[in-house]
């Protein structure tokens, strides 16, 4: 039996996929067939994951650091805050870094859970949801990706640089071990690419992601909760703006866009288990 055809005004034929969840028959966009989901290749996944973020990173390193552009979109963004009434963030960061235990943790949380969370998120989705697993990582691919283009067209440098801001370097006060935007490390990275938070992107990633496909409650909640201590974070270490975090949150709106797009359905809507090729079973002829 083979898939049903439907012939539009047009002359064009659509071909019409079963749904594996409902039974309903679905339209793939642009007139397409997309490839099935299937269990990724580990070993390609692993190269890939490395080979990307390498290339990330040294594209956004080599990111011209115009200091004196940077310093005039930070001050740009301190006002615009100020007339919106949100920027706060001088008082939050003055505040956590009254309490050391708590800021010194912060510097830590900053440094290390915005890759292990990403990567252990990453690892349960290629586990547990083979299927949904491609198209969460176009996700996080093309989030990242479009970043970039933020760090080229807007340098910002973090509260943390302003002149006359009044803002804490907590890593720096406390010499804690914690942001390669600071201490010795500051010059292995590019200083002045706060505009968009890939802590946020990411963040939202992860707890969108984990939100929407635990089973327990108690890890749904802990999904909602990353991404609203992340940005509180963020703000309390002085890496960054509120308004950094909107920027997250729009290259995440991208990355989404795109897998919609691409694979049809978002992530989370697509079939669970990983689909194996192999040939179509064949009916009893009547």
């Amino acid at each position: 039996m083979s898939d049903s055809t439907v012939t539009q005004s047009e002359g064009r034929e659509e071909v019409a996929v079963p749904d594996t969840v409902t039974g309903r028959g679905a339209r793939r966009p642009f007139g397409r067939l997309r490839r099935p989901g299937r269990r990724p290749r580990l070993w390609f996944e692993v190269l890939l994951i490395a080979v990307s973020y390498w290339t990330y990173s040294l594209i956004r390193n080599a990111v011209p650091e115009q200091r004196s552009a940077a310093l005039r979109n930070a001050d740009w963004i301190w006002r615009a805050e100020h007339t919106l009434g949100i920027a706060v963030e001088r008082s939050v960061n003055h505040a956590f870094d009254s309490a050391t235990w708590l800021i010194v943790g912060m510097n830590y949380y900053y440094a290390t859970l915005h890759f292990v969370i990403t990567i252990g998120v990453l690892v349960w989705l290629y586990r547990w949801h083979p299927g949904r697993y491609a198209a969460s990582r176009t996700v996080l691919f093309a989030t990242t990706g479009v970043a970039l283009l933020g760090y080229y067209l807007f340098p910002l440098a973090p509260p943390r640089l302003m002149r006359g801001g009044g803002f804490v370097d907590t890593v720096m006060v406390h010499h804690t071990w914690g942001s390669m935007a600071s201490g010795d490390l500051k010059h292995m990275s590019n200083q002045y690419a706060a505009m968009p938070s890939m802590h946020i992107g990411w963040s939202l990633w992860c707890g969108l992601t984990v939100f929407a496909l635990a089973s327990v409650p108690w890890a749904r909640v802990l999904g909602l909760l990353y991404p609203a201590v992340t940005l509180l974070v963020i703000v309390a270490t002085a890496n960054h703006f509120w308004l950094d975090a909107v920027g997250g949150l729009l290259c995440l709106a991208f990355g989404f866009t795109v897998a919609r797009l691409w694979y049809g359905a978002l992530p989370y809507r697509l079939p669970s288990p990983a689909r194996h090729p192999g040939p179509a079973p064949q009916l009893p002829s009547p």
